[in-house]
């Protein structure tokens, strides 16, 4: 039996072995199977990847193509950076960081991505210097809190190097002091620096139950002290949350709030009071929160605390980095109040940086590099920088170029007959003239200095500095050539130099070449000669100039006279080419009231002469069926109610339900009396009434809602609604009030909704009389304190398009587009308090999404409106085209012909049956009408039922 069992478990055994062997054999399939899969998903991921790599390394190719192109576009350095980022390519993203701050200051992000970046680096390559240089490089640009902060936590790893912990302090200093004051920020900062402190506290503290050494105690009081001045100094600033602070400073401090921290901390609540409610406007406000902010620093220019003044400007222009005016009222600020070398030159570079195509910023800086007496090689390469920042108009060239000039003149010691700093005046006053012929007129087309103010300067420094007046002579001969000659001013201009700096014989030389060439003032400048030879001239010289100046006079009155003559001769050919417009308007006018009355007639002629036939057999067959209980009989019946068609009644002809009649009545009756009113013009005055048009032909009573509405204005004389000669009201009317006064006041109202429809209101004024008047007159011009918004949601209401065009500027007026319905276009006009407002709204708001509609904004300038776009103008194709012949039914509502096209007739005479009914049985009046109408007579009800009688 031992036997027998222990062969049994040996035979348990192997089959165990066995199957473990098959489920080995299983897993390694399976194990090799997900390998393959694996293997397959892993290459489809890498074919993925690699097809992302070469796409983006095309694009940071093209980025970079273009950038070597144009290296000052923003956004291709944006999407480079970001591309490099993406691919990890950290030495050319380094490079292109590097560029990108070379040409522009970085904002807020850019530096902390760039820093953090760099600081991951050095964490494997030890060299904290170079990221200690671009933190120094990153504070210049804005005063940005979070950078001061993150460069104060990243100097604290280096506190135990030699020195660490003084630089560390003196960073968090630099960064109180700069950025300590804001309001909203400037606590983390200072809770960092007490952090510090604090664990430095923690590091001196002897163990307890220790008695510290003298010089222990000594190092414990100093660090108490440094915690405790830091309190004070914060406690003083107003700041978000300082009660939070005062209560720590509470429950730190062993001895209690001293008594002139707590009047700091009190002065300092009532500050933070007065900016509270600034401060929430700017919580509220959507960026770039311009207008709060010019709020703001308008109260701390008169509150008058340097350092709040210049944080305040320092919050706006980190928002309004682009504005170039905030950056001039910043500059002109520090150069008239602080004047402070070290912080006013920097602010002037950080305005050029950031606005460098605005003259006046970069010759405020040339000011201020002189004022603060900074090297000749500093200025001179400023003002190279200078020119090449790319000003947007020829005269910003013109005044760069005199600054830099007058700062050359300033440096020159005159009493030295020659000098280096003379030299260098001269030759820059030539390569400035030769700039502004080159450079300036091959990019703007002119020199911008048409004067030759430039030259003009010089002269004047030559004769007055130099006594060099030949050199002076020379300069004005240019002058005169380069078109100057014919005014007077310029010669008078040349004139008083010569008699500062010359001699009478150049004088008197002078003043017979202005004679001569004069002609906007030859008057004036005969009047300067004569007065001259009076005091100094002989009886030669003043014979001489009366012969001049009288021939001279002469000449101009006849050349004066011919152009009055040419002028006046135009003025009556105009005159006669405006009568015959008026005459042929006129007669035009008539010529299509003359057509209108006289289709009518034809076609109530044709469509009577058409079924008198039909009607008068209907007529005769038909018994005439009395009716009963005085009932009228049929005949009767027709010739009452038809009115105006007699007894024979037109095609198509129901009669009107019995309770119409009376409304059609009172509709005639309206007509009447609007005629009646008509008829009277000596009822009426033009100059105290307005027209009032865009009203809704339904609209009922018309005048009793107009006067409702208009009576506020003031007293109403009479209101003329205009009805149809069906008595149906035309949507227009005039109201007259018994005062003038009361007419701006109704002109008011214009665009009120009535019923759902813009009512439109303006001067009563007799378009005969004034053929050219126009109430809105179209504006061809460019309007640059205006912009133009299109693709606005049609839900946008003035009142919300107003709301978000507020923070970019003062907005004066909102006008959105409508049709004349009242539905809205999309479209709206916005206008700004000035320029500089408008250009700010076009920068931000371009592109931008108002209710998931994205809108474009630009500088409102319409194009200029051809003739075939004015009313009433018709086109130069307009008599080429053949005039639309109309049937005997006149021009319906639509031009549409409903007809199948292959039962549209030739316009020639008809020779074939059609419709069954032949040509012979027109009469021959009718069959004229139809062929000179080029249409034939329309088939009756009975024409209709005997053709089927026929077949």
């Amino acid at each position: 039996m031992a036997a027998s069992s222990s062969a049994e478990q040996t035979q348990l055994q192997d089959m165990e072995e066995e199957d473990a062997g098959m489920e080995e054999r299983e897993m390694e399939s399976d194990e090799e199977e997900e390998e393959g899969m694996g293997v397959e998903n892993s290459d489809d991921e890498e074919d993925d990847s690699s097809e992302d790599e070469k796409e983006n390394e095309a694009e940071i190719q093209r980025l970079e193509e273009q950038l070597s192109i144009n290296a000052f576009d923003y956004n291709c350095h944006v999407d480079l950076i970001k591309l490099l980022k993406q691919e990890g390519e950290l030495f050319r993203l380094r490079k292109a960081r590097q560029k990108m701050s070379e040409l522009f200051p970085l904002t807020e992000e850019i530096w902390l991505d760039w820093l953090k970046d760099e600081i991951r680096l050095t964490e494997e390559e030890p060299n904290r210097e170079k990221v200690y240089e671009l933190f120094e490089r990153a504070v210049k640009d804005y005063i940005c809190p979070d950078i001061w902060l993150e460069y104060a936590q990243y100097s604290i790893g280096g506190m135990g190097s030699p020195g660490g912990i003084d630089k560390v302090r003196s960073i968090f200093e630099r960064a109180v002091t700069a950025v300590g004051l804001h309001v909203t920020k400037g606590q983390t900062v200072w809770e960092a620096y007490r952090e510090f402190e604090n664990a430095i506290l923690s590091t001196v503290q002897p163990p307890p139950g220790r008695i510290p050494s003298r010089e222990e105690q000594e190092l414990l009081n100093a660090q108490l002290e440094r915690i405790h001045t830091l309190f004070r100094r914060q406690l003083a600033v107003p700041l978000m949350d300082m009660e939070a602070t005062y209560a720590e400073y509470e429950e730190w401090s062993e001895h209690g709030v001293p008594e002139t921290v707590l009047h700091q901390y009190n002065k300092a609540l009532q500050q933070m009071e007065k900016c509270k409610s600034f401060e929430e406007s700017l919580l509220v406000a959507e960026p770039p929160k311009l207008a709060e902010y010019q709020t703001y620093i308008d109260f701390e220019l008169k509150e008058g605390d340097p350092a709040r003044i210049q944080i305040t400007f320092e919050r706006t222009l980190a928002e309004n980095c682009l504005v170039p005016d905030m950056w001039a009222k910043y500059t002109t600020y520090l150069d008239r109040q602080l004047k402070i070398k070290d912080l006013v030159l920097p602010i002037h570079e950080r305005a050029v940086r950031n606005c460098p195509w605005t003259m006046g910023l970069w010759k405020s800086y040339l000011l201020a590099l002189e004022r603060h007496g900074a090297d000749h090689q500093v200025v001179s390469d400023v003002f190279e920088k200078a020119l090449n920042a790319g000003f947007i108009q020829a005269t910003d060239y013109v005044e760069i170029w005199q600054a830099y000039l007058d700062y050359l003149r300033r440096r020159v010691d005159f009493s030295k007959e020659s000098s280096k700093e003379l030299e260098e005046l001269r030759g820059t006053f030539s390569r400035s003239l030769d700039y502004m012929k080159q450079d300036v007129e091959e990019r703007f087309g002119e020199s911008g200095d048409p004067s030759c103010i430039i030259m003009q300067i010089w002269a004047r420094i030559e004769a007055l500095h130099c006594k060099n007046i030949q050199k002076a002579r020379e300069l004005w001969d240019s002058i005169m050539t380069k078109g100057n000659a014919k005014y007077a001013n310029m010669w008078l201009e040349y004139y008083n130099l010569e008699r500062s700096y010359g001699d009478p014989v150049h004088c008197r030389k002078a003043l017979h070449r202005a004679v001569q060439c004069t002609s906007d003032y030859p008057e004036h400048v005969c009047e300067v000669l004569l007065t001259f030879e009076r005091v100094e001239g002989s009886l030669e010289d003043w014979d001489v100039a009366v012969q001049k100046t009288e021939t001279r006079l002469n000449r101009i009155n006849e050349q004066r006279a011919k152009v009055a003559e040419k002028e006046a001769c135009l003025a009556r050919q105009e005159e006669e080419r405006a009568e015959q417009r008026r005459k042929a308007k006129s007669d035009k006018k008539a010529q299509k009231k003359f057509q209108k009355g006289t289709r009518f007639g034809e076609k109530r002629k044709a469509e009577q002469d058409d079924y008198q036939d039909k009607w008068n057999e209907d007529s005769e067959q038909a018994p005439k069926r009395h009716r009963g209980n005085g009932d009228q009989t049929t005949e009767e019946y027709m010739e009452t109610e038809t009115g105006l068609f007699g007894r024979n009644a037109p095609p198509g002809f129901k009669p009107p339900p019995p309770g119409t009649k009376k409304v059609q009545q009172g509709a005639a009756v309206a007509a009447d009396a609007q005629r009646q009113n008509d008829d009277k013009p000596e009822l009426r005055n033009d100059k105290s009434s307005v027209f009032i048009s865009n009203l809704a032909y339904t609209l009922e009573e018309p005048e009793t809602k107009l006067r409702t509405l208009f009576e506020t204005c003031g007293p109403i004389t009479q209101i003329r609604p205009v009805f149809s000669n069906k008595g149906s009201f035309k949507g227009y009317c005039y109201v007259q009030f018994e005062s003038q006064v009361s007419v701006a006041e109704a002109l008011k109202l214009d665009r009120v909704e009535v019923e759902g429809r813009p009512m439109f209101v303006s001067p009563c004024v007799d378009k005969n009389k004034n053929p050219d008047f126009k109430v809105f007159k179209y504006n061809t011009s460019m309007e640059k304190h205006k912009i133009f918004i299109s693709g606005l949601p049609f839900s946008c209401t003035k009142e919300q398009l107003e709301e978000i065009c507020k923070s970019h500027g003062t907005v004066k007026e909102v006008r959105l587009v409508t049709y004349r319905s009242g539905k809205p276009k999309g479209l709206a006009y916005v206008e700004f308090a000035d320029e500089t407002q408008a250009s700010q709204a076009v920068l931000k708001m371009d592109g931008t999404e108002v209710e998931g509609n994205k809108i474009s904004v630009a500088i409102s300038n319409p194009p200029r409106r051809s003739m075939m776009d004015k009313p009433g103008s018709s086109g130069p194709t307009t008599d080429m085209m053949p005039r639309q012949v109309y049937g005997s039914r006149g021009r319906g509502r639509t031009q549409l012909s409903l007809l199948p096209r292959s039962l549209h007739r030739q316009s020639g005479p008809a020779s074939k049956v059609e419709n069954g009914t032949a040509a012979e049985r027109v009469p021959a009046a009718a069959s004229a009408s139809a062929n000179a109408a080029a249409e034939t007579k329309p088939l009756s009800n009975s024409d209709f039922a005997r053709m089927l009688l026929n077949k």
